[in-house]
């Protein structure tokens, strides 16, 4: 069963017993840049000096591609990355959610909150993806095996939303986030690939920092 990377990403970030997700915003923007990332994998879009093209208009066959690749075609000029990002984030999350559910993946539940306020959850309810996509992790990160385009892609946005514990909750994390690092900033992937993973990675820094400095205004 092929999943896309951002249901890899969130089958990562949802507790398995509970469904509730862990950082949740800065989880909606690596999702959001694996949409870009899943559709130039498969050829239907390239990156150029930080702006989205066009290669190729044909449906996946994937509804969560095939809507955000239509919004790309019906766009009526070149938009850059960090502005597929904020346009993606809450149709990709919405995307990944239904993929999951659909896959019988995860569960959804529907709870109330002090019996007033209803709350979405999505326990596990198939375990065998995450540990493949946990087992891919280990192969590159852990054992220092060479990743193909898709994984290289999953380390680089994890690197670059800051969720290195997600992937890796134990083990001594300065090293697991230099090798991230080294996975996400080396040459493994095609270069039409490898420019989307940089445009990416630099746009999800960006708005994951954004986010951040955000939050601590609010709060104060």
């Amino acid at each position: 069963m092929e999943t896309t990377l951002g249901e890899e990403l969130l089958l990562l970030a949802l507790d398995d017993k509970w469904g509730y997700e862990k950082e949740p915003e800065k989880v909606a923007w690596a999702i959001a840049a694996a949409s870009l990332l899943d559709l130039a994998l498969a050829g239907r879009i390239e990156v150029a000096d930080e702006v989205v093209a066009v290669r190729d208009p044909a449906p996946l066959g994937v509804p969560g591609l095939d809507a955000a690749l239509a919004d790309i075609v019906g766009y009526e000029k070149p938009g850059k990355v960090k502005d597929w990002l904020r346009h993606l984030k809450k149709p990709a999350v919405a995307g990944a959610t239904d993929g999951l559910v659909e896959k019988g993946l995860v569960r959804k539940e529907t709870k109330k909150v002090l019996g007033l306020f209803p709350v979405r959850r999505y326990p596990e309810a198939d375990g065998s993806a995450e540990a493949a996509v946990r087992e891919r992790l280990d192969e590159v990160v852990l054992r220092g095996e060479t990743p193909d385009d898709r994984t290289a892609g999953l380390v680089a946005l994890l690197h670059g939303a800051k969720l290195h514990k997600l992937a890796f909750a134990e083990g001594d994390a300065r090293a697991i986030e230099s090798r991230m690092a080294e996975i996400a900033q080396g040459q493994w992937a095609s270069p039409a690939v490898r420019s989307i993973i940089d445009a990416a990675q630099t746009a999800l820094t960006v708005m994951v920092t954004s986010t951040a400095i955000g939050a601590v205004m609010g709060a104060n």
